[in-house]
């Protein structure tokens, strides 16, 4: 099965000695194509570094991403086509409506006439009764489910959900699952980073564990469930002796 996304010997350092911060330490792993996978670890693990890395966002130290075979860094503009991130933080601009938003979203990918699959996106996501409503006027949980649209709306064969439903209402949860499971059963490939192990563990096929910026565990998510819930999993690789 091709990669989706090809992690290869990926190295993150921040700052210079003695005060540098080796953020993510050699990474390698392939997630496959049509995969839903979770990206776990504790906070300071290294997986926002990871996800920031694959959108172009931070250069690496050295080491490798490929997207569907398309170099990060040596392809940025093309890369960028084939991943949607919704990101943790609530990035918004103040002076347009809902629907100016994803229009203008969809003019950086070279998108016009694009409103059925906005309004999909917006049906799906329980904000069409908003779509004129300006930005600054939404609760928080309505400014996540436009940030979702945003990263959605030059259908991008790959979608990462950077702790997607962290303070958000059970309406926004169902919802955001639905349409995602409905994406990856027509192939879309998601990763999935969420402190909620339960949503992982309903949700991916496949399980990759960040401990020190280093792979700790990547295993399919049934295997990690032989020995109990994920959880267990989970707290077992982190328990285990430090990474060099």
């Amino acid at each position: 099965m091709r990669a989706a996304v090809s992690f290869k010997g990926v190295h993150k350092v921040y700052g210079r000695p003695p005060k540098s911060v080796h953020a993510l330490n050699d990474v390698t792993l392939d997630i496959p194509e049509g995969s839903f996978f979770a990206l776990l670890g504790p906070n300071g693990a290294g997986k926002t570094s990871l996800i920031q890395a694959m959108a172009g966002l931070v250069r690496l130290t050295s080491g490798q991403i490929s997207i569907l075979g398309v170099d990060v860094e040596a392809d940025g503009a093309q890369a960028r086509r084939l991943i949607g991130v919704v990101p943790q933080e609530l990035v918004f601009d103040p002076f347009f409506t809902v629907r100016e938003t994803l229009r203008i979203q969809s003019g950086f990918f070279g998108l016009g006439h694009n409103d059925d699959w906005i309004d999909e996106c917006l049906t799906e996501l329980g904000l069409l009764d908003k779509a004129n409503a300006n930005m600054r006027a939404l609760s928080g949980g309505m400014k996540r489910r436009v940030l979702v649209a945003q990263a959605l709306v030059h259908r991008p064969p790959v979608i990462v959900l950077d702790e997607p439903t962290a303070g958000v209402d059970i309406d926004l949860r169902e919802s955001l699952w639905r349409f995602m499971k409905r994406l990856n059963t027509q192939g879309h490939t998601i990763v999935l980073t969420t402190h909620y192990l339960e949503e992982a563990e309903s949700l991916c096929d496949r399980v990759a564990i960040l401990r020190k910026g280093q792979l700790a565990a990547l295993e399919d998510t049934t295997a990690l469930l032989a020995g109990g819930s994920l959880e267990q999993a989970f707290r077992k690789v982190l328990a285990e002796a430090p990474l060099e």
